[in-house]
């Protein structure tokens, strides 16, 4: 490459960035028009991209840039008022620029398109009726290449090739795994000298791998930077408005992240306007403020990067994408009759799905949101989508940090040893014998502990691996407690060795298809380690599907008033058709089923024999004044216990757990509740579980009190 070659692509290397740069301040300055230095600003760019196109022989790009730079001058000096006709013209001139930065990138050479389009309406605003020649430059005396603190520009920065980044971070991995090597002998080897050398290798190691990481992080700021003019076209577009916020742009992560995301973050804020914020007029129709509000929020949080996209638009009608849904032939009717709310919001990351009325250049093809998801999870990432109808959408994503070094739990099962990404560790948890043999329960035929009053699921590492059972009866369970998309599962282990950094390797091409590992590992010891894929285990085991740990809704919509409780966890029922009730879980002692064939009478009372005793039954429907339930094929049973009485509260169906903050509303208004909440987006009646036996079985209370 020649000089000349060198000096055309640092040309066009800080064009581009000045030109991003540009682009910002344009949308700032719409909002804020009289900032003279971000006017400055703006001009010196086209100014600089001007006068270096003259010295490369760049006639056309010079033309253009002259013309833009013009208007500048006008602005500056307070001849032009800057209002959203100018904000549009500049804005077309930072596309016509970019458009030949990016032809002179790829050929070498400027587009022989015709720019009058764009020249002739800056010329209008400079009162002139045609493209003026172009006139010597003015002199730049007062301006200086230098960042706010003084220093000049090229000393305080340098560009590397990613590509040499990458190769430096591949051998920092490979030097991590020699380090690693080499402590496992530290101490098999009684020598003072050879334990002083490894510690000093291991704090070198650790601190060349802190630096070359630094040396790839970015502010996720670099991504969003082009969000704003994304935001403005499409609202316009759209015939929207739409008040774009954002905060924790200085957030950092891996550059080869930055990339990955840029795309799906793009999608997302489209969607947001197109699909999610009203027009003004039906805003304001509902009550909310003709100014739509998108917020954009980064942050870090256990070794993730947290990124919400955040809007207070429509949300989303379950019952919509319900018949979208079955219409578009996603789901069968049945299928889709036996989803909630957060089963039928998981469809729009569906292949082929998409609820627009009809197909425009935004939406409407069904390609997008299943694009998004396959590329965050690419990339060891989840997205998880929130809605309240009426109030707005949350979507939340969680990215590692980086891809290549993380820190990891070595376990153990079958012999085997496995590496767990600690990102997603939560705690372990140790059972001996007696505890095993109590603590874990089965429920629909899945097994379950009790964790300080909540049910964890559980899954057995070696079953889900199909490898044989080692442990025997009344062994020790070591239980280790994951998290995987907002939910909490318990893997069960043979044996937990101790964290280590380990070196993500790919998976070979014949291994990619399997949902349980994310990669592989080479250990100290030199033998290879599978990675496991936390979430792609618990969508294999069933725990994600299963509806029993899924989040409560976001807060979004509720208030802090008087009847509001601290965030409790509760079991939701079915109590009849349309309608739902609600008890806090450390009310209920068990789950069952029974068969309608194991319902007896006794006096007046339906009952069952339940471990050796005769217990009573309660249909909850029928005592709030609602279609009795149906005793035929299983009922559904909440065992409620007292002492040592247990009374059988029997309901349609079991919703889900959730943990929540409830505002109780309409107090007194129904039989045997405490009042009425909306949990999950659905209006749920709180039982009071007292006052229900009280009045359906008064002698239940009479029993327990002579049991006492």
């Amino acid at each position: 490459m020649t000089e000349s070659d060198d000096i055309l692509r640092e040309f066009l290397v800080e064009s581009t960035e000045g030109l991003d740069q540009l682009e910002r301040d344009l949308l700032v300055l719409e909002q804020r028009p009289q900032d003279p230095e971000r006017l400055a600003s703006i001009f010196r760019c086209i100014h600089t991209i001007k006068g270096t196109s003259g010295f490369l022989a760049l006639p056309r790009l010079e033309s253009v840039a002259h013309v833009g730079e013009n208007v500048l001058s006008r602005l500056r000096d307070g001849a032009l008022r800057f209002n959203r006709e100018v904000a549009d013209t500049l804005l077309a001139l930072v596309d016509a620029l970019r458009r030949m930065l990016t032809a002179i990138e790829a050929t070498g050479q400027e587009p022989a398109d015709d720019w009058s389009h764009v020249t002739d309406r800056l010329s209008a605003l400079n009162g002139q009726p045609k493209e003026a020649p172009a006139a010597p430059a003015e002199p730049a005396a007062t301006e200086s290449a230098t960042d706010p603190s003084g220093h000049q520009v090229s000393e305080t920065s340098i560009r590397v090739d990613v590509g040499l980044l990458d190769k430096l971070m591949t051998l920092v991995g490979e030097l991590v795994l020699a380090r690693n090597q080499v402590l496992q002998h530290v101490t098999a080897v009684e020598s003072a000298t050879f334990a002083a050398t490894s510690q000093r290798l291991d704090l070198i190691t650790t601190e060349l791998q802190e630096g070359v990481m630094k040396t790839r992080m970015q502010p996720i700021g670099n991504v969003w930077s082009k969000l704003p003019r994304v935001v403005r076209d499409l609202a316009q577009a759209c015939g929207k408005q739409v008040r774009l916020e954002m905060e924790g742009k200085d957030t950092e992560l891996d550059k080869t992240l930055i990339e990955a995301i840029k795309d799906p973050l793009t999608h997302i804020v489209r969607n947001s306007v197109d699909h999610g914020i009203e027009a003004p007029a039906a805003r304001t129709a509902a009550g909310k403020p003709a100014e739509g509000r998108l917020l954009l929020r980064a942050f870090h949080e256990g070794g993730q990067v947290i990124i919400e996209i955040v809007d207070d638009g429509a949300g989303i009608d379950p019952e919509k994408v319900r018949r979208v849904a079955i219409a578009r032939g996603v789901v069968s009717e049945t299928q889709a009759a036996r989803m909630n709310e957060r089963e039928l919001t998981a469809l729009l990351f569906a292949p082929g799905f998409s609820t627009a009325e009809k197909v425009t250049n935004v939406s409407g093809r069904g390609v997008g949101m299943d694009v998004v998801r396959t590329n965050i999870e690419r990339i060891g990432g989840t997205i998880d989508l929130q809605s309240v109808p009426g109030s707005g959408t949350t979507l939340r994503i969680k990215i590692p940090l980086t891809l290549a070094i993380i820190p990891a739990l070595v376990v153990t099962t079958a012999g085997d040893r496995y590496a767990i990404p600690q990102v997603s560790l939560l705690e372990l948890v140790r059972l001996d014998g007696d505890q095993a043999a109590k603590g874990i329960e089965m429920i629909h035929g899945a097994p379950v502990y009790r964790l300080r009053g909540r049910l964890l699921p559980l899954v057995y590492l070696n079953r889900a691996l199909g490898l044989p059972e080692q442990r025997e009866a009344g062994d020790a369970v070591t239980v280790v407690v994951l998290r995987a998309d907002d939910r909490q599962f318990g893997l069960v282990v043979d044996g937990v060795h101790d964290t280590e950094e380990i070196v993500v390797k790919p998976l070979g091409r014949g291994l990619k298809g399997l949902p349980v590992f994310a990669g592989a590992t080479i250990m100290g010891d030199g033998r290879v380690s599978l990675i496991l894929d936390v979430m792609g285990l618990a969508q294999a085991s069933h725990v994600l599907s299963s509806g029993a740990r899924e989040k409560a809704l976001a807060d979004e919509g509720f208030h802090r008033e008087e009847g509001v409780s601290e965030q409790q966890t509760f079991l939701v029922v079915s109590a009849g058709p349309e309608r739902r009730a609600a008890v806090p879980l450390s009310a209920v002692a068990r789950l069952e089923q029974f068969n309608a064939s194991e319902v007896e009478s006794s006096g007046h009372r339906s009952v069952v024999q339940y471990r050796g005793r005769i217990m009573p039954l309660v249909d909850v429907p029928a005592w709030l004044g609602l279609t009795p339930t149906p005793m035929e094929n299983l009922i559904h049973v909440v065992v409620y216990t007292r002492g040592a009485q247990s009374i059988g509260l029997v309901v349609s169906g079991i919703v889900d757990i959730v943990d929540q903050r409830v505002t109780v509303k309409d107090g007194a208004a129904r039989r045997c509740t405490l009042g009425a909440a909306v949990i999950q987006g659905r209006v749920t009646d709180l039982l009071d579980l007292e006052a229900l036996v009280r009045d359906a079985a008064p002698e239940w209370l009479d029993d327990k009190a002579e049991a006492a």
